[in-house]
């Protein structure tokens, strides 16, 4: 018997990303990942749900993509149209909708469509890490787009814009998230929402537009209509029921004009995205949306609120936080002499996670001093809690927040 152990390491293929460590419970102070407030997922209503589709249909999953084709459950994509056009103004026949595994699966489908290595891409200064990563994984060069408190500055985009040509180059295209924007939480207004449709067709750039938070909008403010809603000539869009229901479901949903639809429908790659969940979901969504929506918002505003005053407490006038306009993170500017990345391991250490600045920019020279948290999933206790858990760190590691300036704790 040889008793020499087989080496697999030697047949790995180059390029591999570094090797997962195992699985370990979520620490005390959890501020990290789009995760949902587990009382708040409507259980009573998915068990009668899927009683029900299960009574009417259940016998269509003997069979892929429950014989209807690959777009996904029809209930489902009317379902979607339906709702994006009374919160998006968007008009969008259902085959123009396709059913994804998550929106994570859409920004896959859409990158792989239209990035070749050595492409430019253009994305906001602050943005979604997952889609950063997925676009550097592919070889695209990212080139930062200016935003402020209403999100992308388009006069600084025109310039860009114009620079680019000049340089011989014309990006393939603009990845925003106008609605509820990630991390900051910003509505991009309409007058900007025209004039970013009107550059993407003067530089023939196209638009990827991610409205994976837009269900989540505090009560009284109204978000102008989708970019799809405005041009579906030039946007491909791509949202979620992560947010407004649950992640762990996996269901996303991305809009095209069939002439792509039909280039993005390969690029799928899997047998189907789960069909209970997407018959469930219809059938509880269908009943049950609005109202479903609204509490949850008012109850995400509230922990916000929490949040937001536990801040103002721990860290004093030493945090600039961006004001979100619904979804589920703060975004926090403190003073320079801060680099957060610093703070990761001590944090950890204390049982304290968060996103550090430059993980969730295209560059680390503006963001070094920024940081992410998630108010979605803790409750009002642990976020008090890990606020002031956060400043103590920060001013042991930095002398900052000045404690003398903070309320003190006993």
């Amino acid at each position: 018997m040889n008793d020499t152990a087989f080496d697999y390491s030697r047949l790995y293929s180059a390029g591999l990303p570094d090797p997962a460590p195992k699985w370990a419970p979520f620490p005390k102070y959890y501020f990290i990942g789009g995760n949902n407030d587990p009382d708040q997922i409507p259980i009573q209503g998915l068990i009668d749900a899927a009683a029900s589709v299960l009574r009417r249909e259940g016998a269509k999953l003997a069979i892929y993509n429950l014989g209807l084709g690959p777009q996904g459950y029809p209930g489902l994509r009317q379902f979607v149209a339906d709702k994006s056009k009374r919160h998006r103004g968007i008009e969008v026949p259902i085959d123009d909708v396709l059913i994804t595994t998550g929106s994570g699966q859409g920004l896959d489908m859409i990158s792989k469509l239209l990035i070749n290595p050595g492409d430019t891409v253009l994305a906001e200064e602050y943005c979604y890490q997952g889609a950063l990563n997925r676009f550097r994984k592919l070889g695209a060069k990212i080139e930062g787009m200016k935003l402020d408190a209403d999100g992308i500055v388009v006069d600084a985009l025109a310039k860009q814009l114009t620079e680019l040509r000049a340089r011989g180059i014309t990006p393939k295209f603009i990845y925003t998230i106008p609605t509820i924007q990630n991390p900051t939480a910003s509505i991009l207004p309409m007058d900007r929402r025209k004039a970013l449709i009107r550059l993407a067709r003067e530089f023939n750039v196209a638009i990827f537009e991610d409205e994976c938070y837009a269900d989540l909008i505090w009560e009284g403010i109204e978000a102008p209509p989708a970019l799809y809603a405005l041009a579906p000539d030039c946007v491909l869009h791509i949202g979620s029921f992560s947010k407004c229901l649950a992640p762990a479901l996996r269901l996303g949903y991305l809009f095209a004009p069939w002439d792509q639809m039909r280039q993005l429908l390969p690029l799928k790659g899997d047998s189907g995205t789960g069909a209970l969940d997407q018959m469930v979901v219809a059938e509880y969504f269908s009943k049950s949306f609005d109202g479903h929506l609204t509490h949850l918002n008012t109850v995400l505003q509230e922990k916000l609120r929490v949040m937001t005053e536990a801040v103002e407490k721990e860290f004093g006038a030493s945090a600039e936080c961006w004001t979100p306009k619904g979804g589920i993170f703060l975004w926090i500017k403190l003073p320079e002499a801060v680099d957060v990345r610093k703070l990761i391991k001590p944090a950890a250490d204390a049982g304290l996670v968060f996103n550090a600045g430059p993980d969730w920019a295209v560059s680390a020279d503006n963001s070094f001093n920024s940081l992410r948290l998630c108010f979605a999933m803790p409750d009002h206790k642990t976020i008090r809690d890990g606020v002031a858990e956060l400043a103590r760190i920060c001013y042991e590691q930095t002398g900052i927040p000045v404690r003398s300036g903070n309320v003190q704790r006993g």
